[in-house]
C-alpha cells in the first residue's frame, strides 16, 4: 500500500509550457496495519472525509480483483482488436462453415440475453469482434446478421431508455461509443437479411434428400445445417421487424397489431426449430483466463473491452448458456404477445390489473418497457389511442357512475361543474400514470414507489372531496333525489387503498417481515386495509345501482329485487367477492398467529436496542401521509387488538376456531366465483389446507409442542400454507 504526496512545490517540474506534478510515493502499509490492529473485528473507523460511502466506492489500484483494467495484464496472449486479428490472419472474414455461423449466432444471442439481465454491452454483446466493424466482413450471411444485431441492440436501448422503468441493476444503457450501423435504414437492414434468406433457401432446395437416400448421409447433414442457419437468419429478421413495429407511436391506430401477431406466431415456430438445433454450432474451447464464463469461439474475445470499463468494482459477468438463452427469448416473445391484447381492454382498472399480473411474472426490462410505451406514451396526453382524461371518465363511469359524468343529469350541462371535473381529472393524470409506471419497475423497486405515490394520491383525495362537495351542493338544488357525495373521492380512495395494499403485501414477497412481525401486519391488512376496500367497493356498487334506477324513471318506487337485477348492467360483485375473500384470508392468518402466541409456539424475541413500537411505525410509516384511511398508530393498535376487551378472555383454542372459520369463509367466497383463474384455484387450495390445520389445532393436535410453526410460501408469494411442527 502506498500514497503519493504532491503538495510541496519541490515535487513539481516546471518548464516553459506545462506544469507537471511529480509524486513522491511512500509505503504506508506498515503504519496502516499497526493503526488498524487496534480495531476489533467488525469495528469501522469513521472520519469526516472518509465515511461508508467513500469506503464502498474505493478501489485498490493494480489489484486484479478490484481494478478491471488489470485483467488484461494477467494473461500471456496479446488481446487483438478485430482489425488487428484480421491483419494477423487469426480471424477470417469469409468462407465460414454452417457450424461456425450457427455458433456465432447462438453465442451472440446468449450475450444479448446477458445484457438484458443488467450487464454492460462491453462485457456481453461487444465481446463479439464481428460487431465492431461488420462492413469489412465478406461473408454475406455473417455481415447481414452482424448489422441486424447492431440495429436490434440500438432499438432495445432506445425503447428501454424512453420507457425509463429500469434501475441500475436492471439495465446498463451505455454504448461505450460503439457504432450501431446508423447509416443503414430499417428497410435496408431487413432487405439484407431477406436476400440472405433467399440464398439459404436455394441451398436448402439443392441439398434436399432424394427418395431412397440413406439417412445420416453427408447431403442430409448439410441440409440440416443449412436449415438451422436459415431458421436463425429468419428469426433475427422477424425479431428486428417486431421491435420496429413496437417503436411506432400510433401502434393501435393502424394495422400494426395484426402484423405483430403474425410475426409473433412465426417467431414461436422458429424458436422451436432453434431449440432443436442448438447443438449444431461450434462449441467453446477450454478457457483458463475466463474460467469458461465467456464464449471463446471464432470471433469472440472476452477481454477486448476490459479497459473500457469504469474504475469501479467490476460486475462479475457470466454469459448465459445457449439453451438458457433461447428459453429466455421464448419467454420474452410470450410477454411481447401480451402487448397485442391491449386494444381489447377498455377499462383503466383492467389495464392496471393486467400490468400487475404481468409484473408478477418478473418479465425482462425490454418486455416491461415495450408494454409501458404501448399504453403510456412519454407525452402522457393519450392513453393507447384515446385522450387520458376521456379514458378516465369512462373508467369512473363504470366504477361508480357519478352524476356529473351522466348525460341524463343536470350537472352534465353545467359549465362550472364541467370545468371543476375536468380540472380534477387533469390533476389525476400524473398519479394515475405513475400507478401504471410503477408496475413497469422490477418487483423490489416497486415497494418504495408505492410508498411515494401515496402522497400524490392523498393530495388528489383532498381535491376530489372538495369537488364532490361543490357538485353535491349544485345537485341538491336541481335534483334533490340524487347526491354526489364522495363519488370522485371514492374512486381516488380505491386507488389509495390498492397502493397501500400492494406496498404491504410486497413485504411478504421480498421477505422483509420477520415471523414475530406477522401479527400486526396481518391485523393491519384484515382490520383496516381490506375492511376499507370492501366498504369502498360496496359504496361504488350502490352508486351504480342508484344510477341505474335514476336513468329509468319507470323503475322508481319499485321494490321488486328481480326487476332491479334485470335492470342492472354493471356490477362490482366480482371485485367485492375477491376483496372479502382476501380479508378473510388475512383474518385467518392474524388469528392463527395470535393463537400460536397464546399457546407459546411463537414467542416474542427480546431486543436490547429495539422495541415493537419502533418496528410497527417503520413498517407503516408511508401511511402517515394519507388522511383517508387514517393511519392506526401503535397505541391504537395495542388497544384494538387487546384480547382482554372480551369477556371471557379467549383462549388459544378459541382463536384457532375463529381462524378456522375465516379460512372456511374465504374458501367459500372464492369457490363462488363463476370464473376461476389459476391463482384463484391456488388460493382455494391454500385456504382449504389452512382450514384443516386450524381444525386439527382446535382438536388439540400438537398442543404440547412449542416448536414455531412454518409459514410455507412455496405455493404463493403472499398467502402461505401454515405447517405445525
Amino acid at each position: 500500500m502506498s500514497v503519493a504526496n504532491s503538495s510541496n512545490l519541490s515535487g513539481c517540474q516546471i518548464n516553459d509550457t506545462t506544469v507537471k506534478p511529480g509524486y513522491v510515493w511512500q509505503d504506508v502499509t506498515e503504519d496502516f496495519m499497526k493503526a488498524s490492529s487496534d480495531l476489533d473485528l467488525g469495528e469501522l473507523l469513521h472520519d469526516c472525509s472518509f465515511g461508508l460511502f467513500e469506503a464502498m466506492s474505493a478501489i485498490e489500484m493494480m489489484d486484479p480483483k478490484m481494478d478491471a483494467g488489470m485483467m488484461c495484464n494477467q494473461i500471456k496472449r496479446k488481446v487483438l482488436t478485430f482489425e488487428q486479428a484480421v491483419e494477423a490472419g487469426q480471424l477470417k472474414v469469409n468462407n465460414f462453415t454452417a457450424a461456425e455461423l450457427i455458433g456465432v449466432m447462438d453465442a451472440t444471442m446468449a450475450c444479448l440475453v446477458t445484457w438484458l439481465e443488467g450487464h454492460s454491452l462491453a462485457q456481453t454483446v461487444f465481446t463479439n469482434l464481428f460487431l465492431h466493424n461488420p462492413y469489412i466482413i465478406e461473408d454475406r450471411t455473417l455481415k447481414a446478421f452482424s448489422i441486424c444485431m447492431l440495429k436490434i441492440v440500438d432499438v432495445i436501448r432506445e425503447r428501454v431508455n424512453r420507457a425509463s422503468v429500469f434501475e441500475e441493476e436492471d439495465f446498463q444503457p451505455m454504448s461505450y461509443g460503439f457504432k450501431m450501423a446508423y447509416d443503414l435504414t430499417d428497410v435496408r437492414t431487413t432487405g439484407m437479411m431477406k436476400e440472405v434468406e433467399e440464398e439459404l433457401n436455394k441451398t436448402l432446395r439443392s441439398t434436399r434428400s432424394k427418395p431412397g437416400e440413406e439417412r445420416g448421409s453427408a447431403v442430409e447433414q448439410e441440409h440440416n445445417l443449412a436449415q438451422a442457419v436459415y431458421s436463425r437468419v429468419k428469426f433475427y429478421r422477424l425479431f428486428y421487424s417486431l421491435l420496429v413495429i413496437y417503436t411506432k407511436e400510433k401502434l393501435f391506430q393502424s394495422d400494426c397489431i395484426p402484423q405483430a401477431q403474425k410475426i409473433l406466431s412465426q417467431l414461436e415456430e422458429l424458436i422451436s426449430s432453434i431449440k432443436a438445433t442448438i447443438s449444431y454450432g461450434i462449441q467453446p474451447a477450454e478457457r483458463e483466463a475466463t474460467k469458461n464464463d465467456y464464449p471463446t469461439i471464432v470471433g469472440f474475445e472476452p477481454l477486448i473491452n476490459q479497459r473500457l470499463l469504469p474504475p469501479t468494482f467490476p460486475r462479475y459477468t457470466v454469459i448465459k448458456d445457449r439453451s438458457e438463452a433461447i428459453l429466455y427469448v421464448e419467454e420474452l416473445v410470450h410477454h411481447l404477445n401480451i402487448v397485442t391484447t391491449l386494444p381489447d381492454i377498455t377499462s383503466l382498472h383492467a389495464i392496471l390489473d393486467l400490468f400487475m399480473e404481468f409484473s408478477k411474472s418478473s418479465p425482462c426490462v425490454l418486455a416491461r418497457s415495450i408494454l409501458q410505451l404501448a399504453v403510456l406514451p412519454t407525452n402522457r396526453r393519450v392513453f393507447g389511442n384515446q385522450p387520458i382524461v376521456e379514458y378516465m371518465k369512462d373508467t369512473i363511469r363504470n366504477f361508480i357512475a357519478p352524476p356529473a359524468l351522466s348525460a341524463k343529469c343536470s350537472l352534465h350541462n353545467n359549465s362550472q361543474a364541467k370545468e371543476y371535473v375536468d380540472a380534477l381529472l387533469s390533476q389525476a393524470v400524473r398519479p394515475i400514470c405513475t400507478l401504471i409506471q410503477i408496475t413497469g419497475h422490477n418487483r423490489a423497486r416497486q415497494r418504495d414507489k408505492w410508498a411515494h405515490v401515496l402522497e400524490e394520491l392523498a393530495n388528489l383525495q383532498e381535491e376530489a372531496d372538495k369537488v364532490d362537495a361543490y357538485l353535491h351542493g349544485i345537485l341538491v338544488k336541481t335534483e334533490p333525489s340524487r347526491n354526489h357525495l364522495a363519488c370522485f373521492g371514492t374512486w381516488v380512495l380505491y386507488h389509495s387503498l390498492q397502493s397501500m395494499i400492494y406496498y404491504t403485501l410486497s413485504g411478504f414477497e421480498l421477505e422483509l417481515y420477520a415471523l414475530y412481525e406477522y401479527h400486526y401486519v396481518y391485523w393491519y391488512l384484515h382490520e383496516l386495509l381490506f375492511a376499507w376496500l370492501v366498504s369502498t367497493l360496496h359504496r361504488a356498487d350502490n352508486f351504480l345501482l342508484e344510477n341505474d334506477m335514476a336513468s329509468d324513471p319507470a323503475q322508481k318506487g319499485r321494490s321488486n329485487k328481480k326487476n332491479k337485477k334485470k335492470k342492472r348492467t354493471k356490477t362490482l360483485s366480482k371485485e367485492i367477492t375477491i376483496a372479502q375473500a382476501q380479508q378473510q384470508m388475512f383474518g385467518g392468518y392474524y388469528k392463527a398467529v395470535v393463537g400460536f402466541r397464546l399457546s407459546g409456539k411463537m414467542n416474542q424475541p427480546s431486543f436490547d436496542f429495539d422495541c415493537e413500537e419502533v418496528r410497527y411505525s417503520h413498517r407503516f410509516a408511508p401511511f402517515a401521509n394519507v388522511v383517508t384511511p387514517p393511519m392506526v398508530h401503535y397505541a391504537q393498535y395495542k388497544e384494538m387488538s387487546d384480547l382482554r376487551r372480551y369477556e371471557p378472555e379467549p383462549t388459544a383454542f378459541d382463536v384457532y376456531g375463529s381462524a378456522c372459520k375465516c379460512f372456511h369463509q374465504a374458501k367459500a367466497l372464492l369457490e363462488s366465483l363463476p370464473v376461476q383463474t389459476e391463482e384463484i384455484q391456488t388460493l382455494i387450495k391454500i385456504a382449504k389446507t389452512n382450514f384443516v390445520v386450524m381444525k386439527l389445532l382446535v382438536g388439540g393436535h400438537k398442543k404440547d409442542s412449542v416448536t414455531p410453526p412454518d409459514f410455507d410460501f412455496s405455493q404463493h408469494r403472499v398467502y402461505p400454507i401454515i405447517k405445525v411442527l
